[in-house]
């Protein structure tokens, strides 16, 4: 008896799983703009992630001198974007130590090294594009696309002075700028798409090197293709 109220128990555990899987997924993502190939995208997402980012969140799977897969030359690197290390081939570590990000946000702000891959691009770049005030949350911001639920979220809208303002519309449950920023909406968005961009080629830096492998690879076997037709022709011409 005790065995059948254990499974009739498991069973409406599992039936209820799909509900809570759909409304956790129930918020629209918009499509990120990724193009690992578009190396000027890059550059301007790697100075967004360093000059922001980098103040709370560390990326410490990624070195500074992975930046020249994306054009940057060394340089570049030491002069503009090396602020929280000593050499080019330390890793991307947080200009604020654990423990006064804990004191500050009660946890220590999560590495970003691999998000895009935890999350997927579409995740991020709607999460960054997301926040909107209200004064009822800690931080005195929410965000859905973190939490479809109860759009409670621990991290503060780093990025509102750029951005500006915007309020959740509770009747029509759109997001409506009600505070302009120092950029306009397409300006903001075009950011946080090179960011995005970026934090997708952080995520898997060798993966343009694999693209371009590939196009080698393709043209070898196309070279391959036509010098073995004509070989099929040459042992073949005396039997048609």
């Amino acid at each position: 008896m005790h065995m059948k109220t254990q499974m009739k128990k498991a069973l409406f555990a599992l039936l209820l799983l799909p509900t809570f899987s759909l409304a956790n997924t129930a918020v629209h993502l918009d499509k990120a703009p990724i193009d690992a190939s578009n190396h000027a995208s890059l550059q301007r997402g790697a100075r967004t992630f360093i000059n922001n980012c980098l103040n709370c969140h560390s990326a410490n799977y990624m070195r500074y001198n992975r930046l020249q897969d994306i054009g940057l030359t060394e340089k570049q690197i030491k002069e503009n974007l090396l602020f929280t290390a000593d050499k080019i081939g330390d890793p991307m570590k947080s200009a604020m130590n654990k423990k006064d990000a804990k004191k500050w946000f009660g946890v220590a702000p999560p590495d970003l090294s691999v998000e895009v891959r935890a999350r997927g691009a579409d995740w991020v770049y709607s999460y960054m594009r997301a926040f909107y005030r209200d004064e009822t949350s800690p931080t005195g911001w929410k965000n859905c696309v973190f939490d479809p639920n109860s759009c409670s979220v621990g991290m503060p809208h780093v990025l509102y002075e750029l951005q500006g303002e915007q309020r959740m519309n509770h009747e029509t449950h759109k997001l409506e700028l009600v505070k302009t920023g120092k950029m306009s909406v397409d300006e903001y968005d075009a950011m946080i798409g090179d960011l995005t961009n970026y934090m997708a080629f952080m995520a898997d830096p060798t993966k343009l090197q694999y693209s371009r492998a590939g196009i080698f690879v393709l043209l070898f076997l196309g070279v391959l293709l036509v010098l073995a037709y004509k070989l099929k022709k040459a042992y073949w011409k005396d039997i048609h």
